[in-house]
């Protein structure tokens, strides 16, 4: 008897429990699986998958699948389509050997990670990996033991009360240089990825500049006002991190009043992002989209000789949209915004940090592989991530999300090896994108549930060492 076709089987299960794809999509999302890690299956995946569009579900759509069909993913067909990912790996499209990695060079492709290939001697592969991720070699990041997570409560129940207080003291006059130099500290302290310690300054400078905007008159109000939407800005990013939906959104709103109550067409821009990946973290990807792209086409209008700052939010408004259209599946729009943020990086011509946002060539790239992963593509993410060089990324935080996201890529095509060493890589450069993000400690905790024999004692010994087993 024929074997029956992979994409069938999921697709007859979901017949014979006379469901629709909507319907099928809505319980993956209801799964415990789902409500825990915000899965936001449709109809249009639920199809992808069925067609064979999409290869092999990312890890924790396999684990909703199996809690909702009550099957593993190899009985639901998936297996034979994962041999065709690792004969691929083998014929060198998800790892390169050393002539393909000297054709990159002789192409001025940036080496970014060096692949180990499929049948590589495993200790040679220990010595190798991850050279040349920044220009210098990274075997102690692969060795090094990250501190334990940093108890946030305290902080966090500071900042709340900071959030939500309707008055600030000043000791005395406003000094608006002193302050424009404390935001700029704290934004520095978020991009070098010291999160706690930012968020343990941010209820005092909170209150400062609320006293601020209530008491200076005119252009320095308005300054002081400018100045509150980025300190709300940074407050709503970390607690996005942290998964604080509450004061996430609470932060993110007050940022965009005070951006538009500054006036500046840079500030309501620049809050609009921020907003937007609230919405996104809300599961408001429509709305979050519209935001986007509202925003964008504001600052469109006016671009004909554009400044830094005004090319590098524009595009970031345009990435922030590209990632919550990926994440309702709808890949056109995806790419079309990808394309116009890859446009506006080109007039820029360099990775630079305008308005703080990392906004250039390398970071359109980065984006392109989380985007990847929304989508299911874990191969593209990786070829994505092969033409980064590191040294591009001007911020820490942007070379730990990065290579954060790499490891959920490697760890969707079972490559739990390179998972473990790039995620540790991660903690070297940007400590607490592991340590402080929930989604890192569970993609930690994930790699060890699932490593094989040759990987299982390492990844244990560091997923202890995180505190995310015991």
């Amino acid at each position: 008897m024929a074997e029956k076709a992979p994409n069938a089987l999921l697709r007859a299960w979901r017949t014979t429990n006379r469901l629709t794809r909507l319907e099928t999509a809505e319980r993956i999302n209801a799964t415990s699986v789902g409500v825990a890690e915000r899965l936001a299956c449709d109809e249009e995946r639920v199809r992808r998958w069925e067609t064979g569009e999409v290869r092999w579900p990312s890890t924790f759509y396999r684990l909703a699948l199996t809690q909702l069909t009550g099957l593993t993913p190899e009985q639901l067909g998936f297996s034979r389509l994962m041999r065709d990912e690792k004969r691929k790996a083998a014929a060198g499209v998800l790892a390169r050997n050393d002539h393909s990695v000297k054709a990159d060079a002789l192409a001025g492709v940036p080496r970014t990670v060096d692949l180990v290939g499929e049948g590589e001697d495993e200790n040679e592969m220990r010595r190798r990996e991850l050279v040349g991720l920044t220009g210098a070699a990274l075997f102690s990041a692969v060795l090094h033991q990250p501190e334990p997570p940093h108890d946030k409560g305290q902080d966090t129940d500071d900042l709340a009360v900071a959030l939500l207080g309707h008055s600030g003291l000043f000791d005395g006059p406003a000094d608006l240089a002193s302050i424009t130099a404390m935001v700029a500290q704290a934004k520095r302290g978020y991009q070098a990825s010291r999160y706690s310690q930012v968020i343990a300054g941010l209820p005092s400078l909170i209150r400062t500049l609320r006293a601020a905007c209530s008491t200076l008159d005119g252009d320095e109000r308005l300054r002081a006002h400018a100045l509150s939407a980025k300190v709300h800005h940074i407050a709503a990013s970390i607690l996005l991190k942290q998964e604080n939906k509450g004061l996430a959104w609470l932060a993110a709103d007050r940022s965009l009043l005070a951006a538009h109550a500054s006036q500046s067409p840079l500030a309501i821009g620049s809050s609009s992002r921020v907003i937007t990946r609230a919405l996104m973290n809300g599961a408001h990807h429509r709305v979050a989209i519209s935001t986007a792209g509202t925003a964008a086409a504001r600052m469109d209008t006016d671009l004909e000789q554009p400044s830094g700052d005004e090319l590098s939010i524009y595009g970031s408004l345009l990435l922030s949209g590209a990632v919550a259209a990926a994440q309702t599946g709808n890949r056109h729009v995806t790419v079309e915004l990808l394309d116009e943020a890859a446009q506006a990086a080109r007039r820029l011509g360099y990775d630079g940090n305008h308005q703080w946002t990392s906004f250039g060539p390398a970071n359109v790239l980065c984006h392109r592989v989380n985007v990847a992963l929304w989508l299911g593509d874990a191969g593209t993410a990786i070829d994505h991530a092969r033409r980064i060089d590191l040294d591009r990324l001007s911020t820490n935080e942007r070379k730990g999300r990065l290579l954060v996201d790499t490891a959920q890529a490697f760890l969707m095509c079972g490559k739990h090896d390179k998972a473990l060493h790039i995620l540790r890589a991660a903690g070297q450069i940007a400590a607490e994108e592991v340590t402080g993000r929930p989604a890192a400690l569970r993609l930690v905790r994930d790699i060890a549930a699932t490593a094989p024999v040759s990987v299982r004692r390492e990844a244990f010994e560091y997923a202890t060492s995180l505190g995310v087993v015991t």
